[in-house]
């Protein structure tokens, strides 16, 4: 009422007032769901980026050793969780192995980055793989600061995005980890 009189009792003019400021509000909430988290954009990144990281058997090896010699220098007493693989020395076969198909799981995660409903069917079939391992929110979390630690060194300072990282690799620590 008091902005129809403040227009001259105009009420052509309120529903378009309305719109504007619907349209306006909606707009904000896309700038703000689009500046955090990992949204299209980013997922697409990582995708590319990592297409050039996990490129060959000797690139994926190397980066697999690199991300574990970081992990357990971060969180030594994480090596419980890989006994029946032999964490204690990741350069065994055994323990090569699992470093694989851990990073094959992670391949497939990234690959399904653009196709949420697969990636959270697949979340969910990495988290029913490790709920019964007892593993806390803390060590998926150095294992994230690991991974964000040793990329910079495949990816070179001028192609890595750091935050888009962070970002996307936090969804899949959570689909997985459930924190």
């Amino acid at each position: 009422v008091a902005l129809q009189s403040y227009i001259g009792g105009c009420p052509e003019v309120t529903p378009t007032f309305k719109m504007n400021t619907l349209y306006v509000v909606l707009l904000l909430t896309a700038c703000v769901y689009t500046a955090s988290g990992c949204d299209t954009l980013k997922r697409l990144l990582i995708k590319k980026e990592w297409t050039d990281i996990f490129k060959s058997g000797a690139d994926r090896e190397k980066f697999g050793t690199m991300l574990w010699r970081e992990f357990f220098k971060r969180d030594p007493s994480a090596r419980d969780f890989f006994e029946r693989v032999n964490g204690a020395d990741i350069m065994s076969a055994r323990f090569t192995a699992h470093a694989q198909r851990v990073l094959g799981g992670l391949d497939m995660c990234i690959a399904l980055l653009d196709d949420e409903p697969t990636l959270n069917a697949q979340l969910a079939h990495l988290k029913s793989q490790h709920d019964g391992r007892a593993i806390d929110a803390e060590h998926y979390k150095e294992l994230l600061k690991s991974m964000l630690y040793v990329l910079p060194d495949y990816m070179g300072v001028n192609r890595h995005d750091a935050s888009a990282w962070a970002d996307c690799l936090s969804v899949i620590a959570k689909g997985i980890g459930g924190f």
